[in-house]
């Protein structure tokens, strides 16, 4: 046994050891990541892992951000972001410099690259794929489709207490941020010119591989997103279809509401006799 001084506890001589190297060395050549990926990657205990995670998470974010919320030097910080994009687990933007702060070098900003998202993908993917199969072979899709359901249902009952609590016109932020507490790196935008409502982007999917052999996932994901909402949502892009974002429109409150007024207008027009279709 022996410690070094390398921020990481680590082990020599135990049994094991190169085998599980070996395993991690294939488990990024079968992923496609670079071979060093998963190995600086590593357990999420590590301090390189944490960094990677913050800039899942929060990208496009600077050194300097990084190194407050994890209370570590610059230097220190540097040392692992050189270390992730070495490994291609990262790489760099330039912020935007505001005309009233002059000249000067424009702020680094660190951003995930595929890489690094398949580097946090779930171990047991392999696995839950299987017995999905399993599970359409025996009982149907439809079972599939049901398990989803329960599945999705936990998650939408521990969020409803927090839509519950939420401002009529803060509800997709609140809901972005319930889900980012739980990894899936969310956010809460207008929707683009043009059309109403908002947008809803989920930046990291922990079942992407899943997903993609089984939409009955994303599918049961978006019904809770919608009754969470109380109005009608429409998924536009999955990470699990080849997508960089996972994005969901939310149909603005006021046309949902519009539409019911003129729906039930209508109807007392017709039941009265005056005007009928």
């Amino acid at each position: 046994m022996d410690l070094r001084h390398t921020d990481v506890v680590k082990y020599v001589g135990t049994t094991g050891t190169a085998s599980q190297a070996a395993s991690t060395m294939g488990a990024a050549a079968d992923s496609g990541a670079p071979a060093g990926a998963h190995a600086q990657i590593g357990g999420e205990r590590t301090t390189r892992a944490r960094i990677a995670r913050l800039i899942l998470e929060n990208g496009p974010v600077s050194a300097a951000a990084l190194s407050t919320r994890l209370g570590l030097t610059p230097a220190a910080v540097r040392r692992h972001l050189d270390g992730l994009l070495a490994g291609g687990m990262i790489e760099v933007r330039s912020a935007r410099r505001p005309a009233s702060r002059g000249r000067g070098r424009p702020a680094k900003l660190f951003v995930i690259t595929d890489a690094g998202r398949s580097a946090f993908e779930h171990a047991y993917d392999d696995l839950a794929t299987s017995a999905l199969r399993f599970l359409a072979e025996v009982a149907g899709p439809g079972a599939v489709t049901e398990f989803a359901r329960r599945q999705v249902a936990e998650l939408e009952r521990r969020y409803r207490p927090v839509m519950a609590s939420a401002d009529p016109g803060a509800k997709v932020q609140a809901l972005a941020e319930a889900l980012s507490a739980d990894g899936y790196a969310a956010s809460a935008t207008g929707a683009p010119a043009g059309s109403s409502g908002e947008q809803l982007c989920q930046h990291h999917c922990p079942v992407a591989h899943v997903a993609a052999e089984f939409p009955q996932l994303c599918e049961a994901e978006t019904e809770a997103f919608g009754r969470l909402l109380g109005t009608p949502v429409q998924r536009l892009a999955t990470i699990a279809h080849g997508d960089g974002i996972c994005t969901t429109h939310v149909t603005d409150q006021s046309l949902v509401q519009t539409r019911t007024t003129t729906t039930a207008a209508n109807t007392n027009i017709t039941e009265s006799g005056g005007i009928s279709a």
